[in-house]
Order: structure tokens, then C-alpha cells, then sequence
């Protein structure tokens, strides 16, 4: 009993000393941060008091975030870039009025838990730090819609971005990723992703799957090949520069390529669409052209005898046209198997040439015409109608056949 009454005592002792230890580093934590406040930059005293919802402390060689922040309930943006912050009091978490966030460039090691109660975030930047994972308290961030944490030592995929339904925009470059979790297309809300300057030595495939991506960036890799990305139709732009890749992916129309031999294939895209307009405009010249020509009213003469040649040599120029169509057809596709392809080197050399046509513009006769009497009477030689016909209007069929015996016996 008098060794239990021995071991209380020493019990108690030992509390005792621990409660001390503890209370004279919290005096000291204070008193630092104390001296921190006393010793803050030059101009810092004025921007604290301003009342501006945006405090701007980069570069301050501040080692700790001056309390006095953590009271500025008014923020609405907060820059501590590029010092040499560990962390972050836990006052931090009364700044609920916080839309952006920036702590890149500093030494934290792990993302301090006040940041994952600032349930107002948009926009946090915690690159060039040195994490390699986040909190599992980092799903509370469910306003949050750009998020950058490239620079750092990440070797995993973190789920923890699963859980974010308004995450728009996620930069990773520079981290230690060699694959992707298969899971990843969960995250239907991301717009563009940045992984540029990991270690991935093939395609991820499944980001594929991620059909609202509008940007991907993959500059700085290790991949030797890369599949058609014409799935992805949302896909804007498409970095893969810095890959040991000799030609670019099959993409759609609108993607704007970065990587060996995208200037090439994006310059003879260019060609190719300015090909397509030039022929657009001509073939709406043409179709203007064809309205604006005059049409005879009337009844021709040797209608009879010519309105079966007439009808033969609209049929060939019909013929002609689908022809034309076809051959223009099969041109294109030939030209986009070339794009696709990419291996003919002397489709670069493209001059711009115009489409040319056989067909020549329909040239008129013009003969003067007389009026004897009633009817019309034509001297010199009948009217020749090279190519299209024109589009004549003729009356009803019993009518034509009396003006033709009246024509026969005169």
C-alpha cells in the first residue's frame, strides 16, 4: 500500500512536471508569435488595417502567419506565397469569408487541418510545398474549383479529390505519378488536367473515359506512342511535348496541338479548311451567278426539235455535277486519311492551289432580234446553248403543239 501511495505521488509528480513542460511552451509558442507580431515587415502594420479583402504577405520570410491575420474576418483572398511557412495556426479556420487561398512555395509537409474548414474555398494553391498525400478532412473543401499541387511528392493519385463535385481544375505537374487509378473518371466535373513532368512511360487509358476534359496536358514524360483521342470530344487543347513521340495523335478539328510534328500536321489542317472555304465560295458564286441569269418567257420556235437535246444535255450536266460531288468527296476523305496518317512528307509542300472546274461559264450568243407583225422572227443563226441549259418556262403542252403546226404552216 505504501508503494501504491509512492506511485501516485510519483504520478502526480510526473503530471505535474508534464503540465509545466507544457504550459512554458505554450508561453513560448506565444511569445514567439509575439515577437513575430512585433517584428512584422515594413508596410505589413498598414495592410493589416486597411480593410482591403485582399492581403497580399508573399515574400515576407515569415515563418509563421502572424496571428493578427487569423482576426481579418473581411478576407476574402490570401496570399502567403514564397515564405517560410510548416504550417498554419488553427485560427486560421475563423477566415470563413476565404474564396482563394495561395501557400505555394513554402515547407509544409502536410496540409494544416484549418485550411480543410475554410468550406468556402474556390481556389487553393499549395504547390512547391513538400506533401505527398492529402487529409481525408480535404473532402470537407466541397466549394473548391481549382486546385494546384504541382511541385510536390506525390506518387499516388489522391481519392480524396473524388469527393469534390464543383473541382473544375487540378494541376499535378512536377510530382511521382506512374499510373492513374482506374476510379478517376468519377470525376466528371474536371475540365483540365495538368500532369505534365511525371514519370507515366505509357498512356493512361483510362483517360479516355474522361469525355468532358477540355485540356490535358502530359508535356515531360516517358510515353513512346499515343492513341487516338477523337473520343474525346470535348478536348480543346493537347500537350505531349517533351515525349519521345515522332508524331501526333489522331485528334478532332478543333484540338490545337503542342508536341514533335503538331506544327506541321496543325498547318496542313489549316490548308485543308482554307481548301473547303474557298471552294464554299465559289460554289456560292456560282449558285449566284446561276440565279441572276435571264429566262426566256415565250415559245421557242424548234422547241419540239430541240427540247429532247435539251433535256439530254441537262441530264449530262446533272450527271457531270454528281460526278464532280463524288470526286470532290472522295478528295476530302483522301486528304483526311493523309492528316490522320501523317506520312507523306510531300502533302507539306501544299501551294494552296484553287480547285479548279472543266465546266467554263455558260457564254451567250446575242442576236438582234426583230419584230415583224404578230410573231417573232430570228435572222442569222439560232441561239447556242453551251453546257447547262436554261431553265426555260414552257406553256401547257396542247398549246405548244398548236404553235408548232401554225409554225409548220406558215
Amino acid at each position: 500500500m505504501g508503494n501504491s501511495s509512492m506511485k501516485d505521488e510519483g504520478d502526480e509528480e510526473q503530471e505535474g512536471t508534464k503540465d509545466g513542460e507544457e504550459d512554458e511552451a505554450g508561453s513560448r509558442r506565444n511569445k514567439e508569435e509575439e515577437e513575430v507580431e512585433v517584428e512584422l515587415p515594413l508596410g505589413v502594420e498598414e495592410m493589416l488595417e486597411s480593410g482591403d479583402p485582399v492581403l497580399d504577405l508573399s515574400y515576407r520570410k515569415f515563418k509563421r502567419l502572424p496571428q493578427r491575420v487569423c482576426k481579418l474576418l473581411h478576407l476574402e483572398k490570401l496570399y502567403v506565397c514564397a515564405n517560410s511557412l510548416r504550417t498554419l495556426p488553427d485560427s486560421m479556420s475563423q477566415l470563413q469569408g476565404l474564396r482563394t487561398l495561395a501557400l505555394d512555395f513554402n515547407k509544409l509537409e502536410d496540409v494544416p487541418l484549418a485550411i480543410c474548414q475554410l468550406t468556402g474555398l474556390t481556389r487553393l494553391y499549395l504547390g512547391s510545398n513538400r506533401l505527398m498525400s492529402l487529409p481525408s478532412e480535404f473532402r470537407n473543401l466541397q466549394s473548391l474549383r481549382g486546385l494546384w499541387i504541382e511541385s510536390n511528392f506525390f506518387m499516388s493519385f489522391p481519392r480524396e479529390l473524388y469527393d469534390l463535385p464543383h473541382l473544375k481544375s487540378l494541376q499535378m505537374g512536377d510530382n511521382r505519378l506512374k499510373t492513374l487509378p482506374q476510379d478517376i473518371c468519377r470525376m466528371e466535373t474536371l475540365r483540365g488536367l495538368w500532369l505534365y513532368g511525371n514519370r507515366f512511360d505509357t498512356f493512361p487509358k483510362v483517360l479516355l473515359r474522361m469525355e468532358a476534359l477540355e485540356i490535358l496536358d502530359l508535356d515531360k514524360n516517358k510515353m513512346s506512342e499515343l492513341p487516338s483521342l477523337k473520343r474525346l470530344k470535348t478536348l480543346r487543347l493537347f500537350s505531349y511535348d517533351h515525349n519521345p513521340i515522332s508524331q501526333p495523335p489522331k485528334v478532332g478539328q478543333e484540338v490545337f496541338l503542342v508536341g514533335e510534328g503538331a506544327a506541321e500536321f496543325l498547318e496542313i489542317r489549316e490548308a485543308r479548311k482554307e481548301r473547303r472555304r474557298k471552294a464554299a465560295e465559289q460554289a456560292a458564286e456560282e449558285l449566284a451567278l446561276a440565279e441572276e441569269e435571264p429566262v426566256i418567257h415565250g415559245i421557242l420556235k424548234n422547241s419540239s426539235a430541240n427540247s429532247k437535246p435539251a433535256a439530254d444535255e441537262a441530264v449530262a450536266t446533272t450527271e457531270d455535277s454528281d460526278v464532280r460531288s463524288e470526286e470532290v468527296k472522295d478528295k476530302e476523305e483522301a486528304e483526311e486519311e493523309e492528316e490522320e496518317g501523317f506520312l507523306e512528307q510531300s502533302v507539306m509542300e501544299y501551294e494552296g492551289a484553287e480547285l479548279e472546274y472543266d465546266e467554263e461559264m455558260v457564254e451567250y450568243e446575242t442576236e438582234e432580234l426583230i419584230c415583224e407583225g404578230e410573231g417573232f422572227e430570228f435572222e442569222g443563226e439560232e441561239l447556242e446553248y453551251e453546257s447547262t441549259p436554261l431553265d426555260y418556262e414552257y406553256e401547257d403542252g396542247e398549246e405548244l403543239e398548236d404553235a408548232a403546226r401554225q409554225d409548220k404552216g406558215a
